[in-house]
């Protein structure tokens, strides 16, 4: 299963509540979660086919920043 972090501007439960409906459209994302505690509001994402550039687009059509964070993704 592949992995990526990345920093986002996802801060609150009500920003989750946005995001959720846009990355689970997502067939490559079998499980995702943020860290809103983290100062980079971290973004995890997992799949075996994982599309990055997937996940960006979607967290940009639902209103957010997102930037990956380099170095952590393919595990």
């Amino acid at each position: 299963m592949k992995k990526a972090v990345f920093k986002t501007n996802i801060n609150c439960g009500g920003c989750i509540a946005t995001v959720t409906p846009f990355l689970e459209k997502a067939n490559t994302i079998s499980d995702w979660e943020v860290d809103t505690n983290s100062k980079d509001k971290k973004l995890t994402v997992k799949g075996d086919q994982l599309d990055k550039e997937e996940v960006i687009k979607l967290v940009k059509d639902a209103g957010f920043e997102i930037q990956e964070k380099k170095g952590l993704f393919g595990f």
